[in-house]
């Protein structure tokens, strides 16, 4: 059976009573489930972090000693156990060391999908679809209107200016898939990276991924070279840029409303649109389908027309 109250949603964050510990907690617990490394899922504080090796370097990186009092790294697939809840982690195609969450209680399968998506993205392991009574799914982008374009094209879109760019993208994760990207389809183009983005290049590479070319950023380089220069920063640094010159800037991102003003419109996601939501609620086939990350009315509208209960646990 079922249980309703399997995982509750409080101020801290994605609770679950019978194992107690949190998944992806909003601030330090004594026991945190984590399921990447982006700092709104992985926080500092923690006293005990179950996690990919992948995720632990980069939280080592950001936090270091207050990254977690103990870290338990776990392979995917690798079986633990929580008090009386079988858990293992599985691929998520987010971002390096991603994964989804599979909880198993009294036979029932619960999958905490964490952020993640279903297209290609050769900087990291790809998305695995696994069979679950109940999907967490997050819901960011669970709008029929969204659907991202296929990334490869997209990054092409650089290649139709010999301008220099000014690449705005998020410090891990994106930035890393960027470099893979360019790399691959703008043969052309010298890429350079801001100093606090190198950090997690060195991780991705010590984590066996060769992502390509790239230059730490020199500004005598950027002042001398005219053209066919792409800088990557984190968005602290693209904003604070913002009267740049002689650079056109663009932005990464899946989201609309950050591509307005930008010279080119570069929509680069790395979470799961509306297609490959459905897409993984049908190759899971949960009983149940819980939403979070997004109010995913439109998903319950949709889904539960299929028979298949939906609830948002925000």
């Amino acid at each position: 059976m079922i249980l309703d109250d399997f995982l509750i949603l409080d101020n801290v964050g994605l609770y679950c009573s019978y194992g107690d510990f949190y998944l992806d907690p909003k601030q330090g617990v004594k026991t945190a489930v984590i399921s990447h490394a982006h700092a709104d899922h992985a926080v500092r504080g923690n006293q005990q972090v179950y996690c990919t090796e992948a995720t632990s370097l980069f939280m080592l990186h950001r936090y270091k000693k207050n990254a977690a009092e103990q870290f338990f790294l776990k392979k995917y697939h690798e079986k633990f156990t929580i008090k009386d809840i079988e858990i293992s982690f599985i691929s998520a195609g987010h971002m390096l060391g991603s994964a989804m969450v599979m909880m198993v209680y009294k036979g029932i399968k619960y999958l905490y999908t964490g952020d993640y998506k279903t297209d290609t993205d050769e900087s990291c392991a790809p998305f695995e679809f696994l069979k679950a009574d109940v999907l967490i799914t997050e819901t960011t982008f669970a709008n029929p209107n969204t659907k991202h374009p296929n990334a490869a094209q997209e990054i092409k879109k650089l290649n139709e200016t010999e301008s220099n760019i000014m690449l705005g993208a998020y410090a891990l994760g994106k930035s890393q898939r960027l470099i893979d990207l360019i790399n691959k389809h703008c043969p052309e183009k010298r890429i350079l990276i801001h100093f606090s983005i190198l950090p997690f290049v060195k991780i991705y590479e010590e984590n066996g991924f060769n992502l390509g070319k790239y230059e730490v950023y020199d500004r005598k380089v950027m002042k001398n070279t005219a053209k066919n220069l792409i800088y990557i920063v984190p968005p602290m640094a693209f904003n604070s840029y913002h009267r740049a010159i002689n650079v056109i800037r663009v932005f990464a991102t899946g989201w609309t409303k950050l591509q307005e003003g930008n010279g080119i419109k570069l929509y680069v996601s790395d979470h799961a649109d509306w297609d490959s939501i459905l897409e993984t609620i049908k190759n899971v086939a949960p009983s149940q389908v819980w939403t979070l990350h997004g109010d995913g009315k439109q998903l319950k509208e949709y889904v539960e027309k299929t028979g298949t209960l939906v609830k948002n646990l925000n």
